[in-house]
Order: C-alpha cells, then structure tokens, then sequence
C-alpha cells in the first residue's frame, strides 16, 4: 500500500511538471493573496481613520482665526507729566568739629590755635565770626598782648573740650573762613566775651 500511495505521488508529479505551462495559471487563480499585497489594497480600500479628525482640526483653527486688522489694539494710557518738586534753598548746614589742637608753629598748620579769635581745623583756616579778639603780635600796648594770650590759651582749651559746631556766617576771604562756633547751642565766642577776652565786633580799642 505505502509503495503504491508513493508511485501515484510520483506519476502525478510528472503529469504536473509535464503539463505545467497549463496548470500554473489554475494554481494562481486559487493561491491565496500575498499578506502585503492584501494589505495594500484593504489600505486602499478602507478610508484613512484620522483623515476626519484631521479635517476637523483644521477647519476649527481656521474659523477661529482672526484677520490682523480685526485685533483691537488697546490705547495707550494718557501720559500724566510729572510735578515739578519745589526746590527749597535749605540754610547751610552745621559742621560737626572735634580734634586735638595745639598751638600754630612755624610748620604746617593742621588743627591748631593761632589767637584767641583764630584757628584752624583739618587745614582751613577759620575765624571766629562774633567777636573781635585781641592781638599777640600786632598788640598795640602790652595790656593787649597778655589778654591776647590769655584769649588763645582760653580758645585752645576749649577747643580740646569736646566736639563743636561750625555754621557758615560770610564767604572765605584771605583773613580765613569766617564762622560761629558754638557747644550745646552756646555760642563760644560769647562766652570769650563773658570772661573778658574778646569783644563784640564794632567795640573799642583794647588800649586806652
């Protein structure tokens, strides 16, 4: 039996190859199609799925764009000028002074005390404004001259006190920096006047 089932597959086999121009267009026509061919046509066959969604997207942006010249442009809010500040002309301020003073020498004059009306301070040469003291070396009798050292002696210590205003009162010019000095609102060179060594500008002479 086996032999036989053999011999027919054989014989059936050389029927098929000797016919073969004929049976090939047969054996074509009853193949199953190709997977990739299949799929190329169920492709072409079937509408695009996402073509719709697509679509939609595309139509919804469009309507929903707005032509550039329908924009509103918001105006531009009113510019307020600015107000003028007053400018206040404010009085000269005080200067707040403090150092160790000595006398002036023949070197470079500092922070010293020349008279009793006259001294300077950080290298400025300042001049008591309200008073007028007496002379050392321009005296014009001896009684002046030992009030005029009594005067710078009194100056100098009261300087080396503590700390002390200094206010403007005239410009610079070539006798010095004309100012009030005073110490707790008293004013220092009244209290030269109070002690007897210095006087208020416009008094007499110191010699009789």
């Amino acid at each position: 039996m086996p032999w036989a089932i053999i011999g027919a597959i054989a014989v059936g086999g050389i029927a098929v190859y000797d016919n073969w121009k004929s049976v090939k267009p047969i054996l074509a026509a009853h193949a199953p199609a190709p997977v990739a061919a299949r799929a190329v046509s169920v492709a072409k066959s079937e509408p695009a799925r996402d073509a719709g969604p697509k679509q939609t997207a595309s139509i919804s942006a469009v309507s929903r764009m707005v032509p550039p010249a329908a924009v509103p442009i918001p105006a531009k809010a009113p510019v307020v000028p600015e107000k003028a500040v007053p400018v206040s002309i404010s009085p000269a301020q005080t200067q707040a002074a403090k150092a160790a003073f000595g006398y002036c020498g023949q070197g470079e004059h500092i922070n010293c005390v020349a008279d009793g009306g006259t001294f300077w301070y950080k290298g400025e040469k300042i001049v008591i404004a309200d008073i007028v003291s007496p002379g050392i070396d321009d005296a014009r009798c001896d009684g002046e001259r030992r009030v005029g050292f009594a005067a710078k002696l009194r100056l100098l210590n009261i300087l080396n006190a503590g700390s002390f205003a200094m206010n403007p009162a005239g410009q610079p010019g070539k006798a010095g920096a004309p100012r009030v000095i005073s110490r707790d609102g008293r004013s220092i060179g009244v209290q030269l006047i109070d002690e007897g060594l210095a006087r208020k500008p416009g008094s007499g002479a110191w010699c009789a």
